[in-house]
């Protein structure tokens, strides 16, 4: 039988083979080195094939049954795969920049070190997923199965994970700042070693550990500096009873604070409100204060736990 892969863009004929099935017909494509780029292969039968090193960057896999395929260094750049059936596939450091998964199947699926960076996983479920050492940078994760998912490692600095089931996952050592968790589930997740600078958690449910792993302002008295105009720096004292809290960053906020004292002038003024203007002895409070700890350049007095910090600011 005689099997035709054409082009998604003008039909044209890529590949001919005398083959039983596609998935022959592909494998042989392969074999030969064919130039399969923009490959129409929607609702293809690929299960178990053996695509390991394949080049179809850009090709439609639209629905197509993938599942237990070797798929592993593949060139998958902007295909198609919505929908598509790649339980128990094998992805071992396949390129995936900014492929479309939406609402695709991985579930137990091997992603280690896959390059998913900017794709769209709208929906997909990745339960039981090794996502080990992959880089899913500013990847769209909205509303994901990520349950028990293996992402230690993972680059997941600026992904949306929105709404992300993602309890019981390993996300050690995982990449997540400027992450987008609000709403998401992170029961019983592993956020050990975890990097959740700017990540916003609003809403996550279960999120009392990222919180704990964020949390640096202790209770009782405390010190901090603060950067002003022309390089001045002002040592505060937050008071016991003076609200605090820090996003998930380094940069906190206070209720209200003490000026201990003022380096480099007379006196310090406030780098965003010229209205304000730190004296030694006096204490500043601030005209707002927000409760939301994840809203970070919210009302308050800013400052930093170390003059260093502050310094450099």
């Amino acid at each position: 039988m005689k099997i035709n892969i054409v082009s998604r863009w003008d039909s044209s004929v890529l590949f001919t083979a005398e083959a039983a099935s596609i998935l022959l017909a592909l494998e042989a494509a392969i074999k030969f080195g064919a130039n399969l780029r923009g490959a129409d292969l929607r609702s293809a039968d690929l299960y178990g094939a053996d695509l390991r090193g394949a080049v179809l960057r850009s090709a439609v896999l639209y629905g197509a049954n993938l599942r237990s395929a070797d798929l592993r260094g593949a060139n998958l750049r902007g295909a198609d795969l919505y929908g598509a059936d790649l339980r128990g596939a094998n992805l071992s450091g396949a390129d995936l920049y900014g492929a479309d998964l939406r609402s695709a199947d991985l579930r137990g699926a091997n992603l280690s070190g896959a390059n998913l960076y900017g794709a769209n996983l709208r929906s997909a479920d990745l339960s039981g997923a090794d996502l080990g050492g992959a880089n899913l940078d500013g990847a769209n994760l909205y509303g994901a199965n990520l349950r028990s998912a293996d992402l230690s490692g993972a680059d997941l600095g600026g992904a949306v994970l929105y709404g992300a089931d993602l309890s019981g996952a390993n996300l050690d050592g995982a990449d997540l700042s400027g992450a987008n968790l609000r709403s998401a589930d992170l029961d019983g997740a592993d956020l050990y070693g975890a990097d959740l600078r700017g990540a916003n958690l609003d809403g996550a449910k279960n999120a009392e550990l990222a919180q704990a792993y964020t949390a640096i302002l202790p209770e009782g008295d405390l010190v901090g500096w603060k950067k002003c105009r022309n390089g001045v720096i002002v040592k505060l004292l937050i008071p016991q009873k003076a609200k605090r809290s820090n996003a998930t960053g380094r940069k906190c906020r206070a209720e209200y604070a003490q000026v201990l004292r003022v380096f480099g002038a007379v006196e310090g003024i406030s780098q965003h409100d010229s209205k304000i203007v730190y004296r030694e002895g006096e204490t500043i409070k601030a005209n707002t204060w927000d409760d939301n700890r994840f809203n970070e350049c919210s009302g308050g007095i800013h400052f930093f736990i170390t003059r260093v910090e502050a310094e450099k600011y």
